[in-house]
């Protein structure tokens, strides 16, 4: 398995060009070698493939904008492609029955198709959860169903290591159970006061969800914390990568 930076970590940094070309200068500083795109401004796909052999870094997966995986899907393939990227993620759904009764049947009828094309195009769409995911719908979870009606060759999931925490689950526990759909995950640590805290700071048992992970055929392990609560951000994924080294990943 290999360790990549999440750029949601340091998305404040990455609202023009300018700052999202030097954001990826220091994450390949710190010593990272693949990336995950989120949060960031707008880009063209041949900016970013530039940028990324400039600073010896690879896209393994992205969260795009639902207007662009909704609106102009063709063009997000085909920006996968010029930056080599065969992960195409959607960060978040509003699974919410009192805002949206449908929310779940809509979640189908707009994703299935995404996800067919994505497919046939050679690449997996990823569904990253958070703890809304263990809400249960008529018995089941949320993440239950989604594993159910998005069979594992049409849909991938980016789990979350804090996200499941958060919402009552063991992060080790559910990556055997979605084993072999597992090719990215998030790793993020969960400290008192449900709090996001740097790899190795918090209380999550990642010697469980190390093995679990690569048990469950995970390739790349992401580094995100969403609030570094003042610190700053490369500070925060240096001390995560520097933990992760020091438990032998690169």
């Amino acid at each position: 398995m290999r360790i990549g930076a999440q750029m949601y970590t340091v998305r404040d940094s990455c609202q023009t060009l300018e700052g999202f070309a030097e954001t990826l200068r220091r994450i390949a500083d710190i010593g990272y070698r693949f990336v995950q795109v989120s949060g960031t401004c707008p880009f063209e796909g041949a900016w970013l493939k530039e940028q990324l052999d400039r600073n010896g870094l690879t896209c393994v997966l992205t969260h795009t904008p639902v207007p662009r995986l909704t609106g102009e899907l063709e063009q997000v393939i085909a920006d996968h492609d010029t930056f080599e990227c065969g992960y195409i993620g959607l960060g978040w759904y509003p699974f919410d029955q009192q805002e949206d009764p449908a929310c779940y049947e809509h979640f189908l009828e707009t994703y299935r198709p995404v996800a067919q094309r994505i497919r046939d195009a050679g690449k997996l769409f990823m569904y990253h959860n958070h703890d809304q995911e263990f809400k249960k719908f008529g018995g089941k979870l949320v993440l239950e169903k989604l594993m159910e009606d998005m069979p594992a060759g049409l849909m991938g999931f980016t789990l979350d290591t804090f996200w499941v925490q958060a919402g009552g689950g063991d992060p080790a526990q559910w990556l055997e159970k979605l084993a072999g759909r597992i090719p990215c995950i998030h790793l993020k640590d969960y400290a008192y006061g449900r709090s996001m805290a740097v790899i190795g700071e918090g209380n999550i048992n990642f010697d469980r969800v190390f093995e679990k992970a690569e048990a469950g055929g995970t390739q790349y392990m992401l580094v995100e914390q969403d609030d570094c609560h003042g610190e700053d951000p490369i500070d925060c994924l240096k001390r995560s990568y520097d933990y992760l080294v020091s438990r032998g990943f690169r």
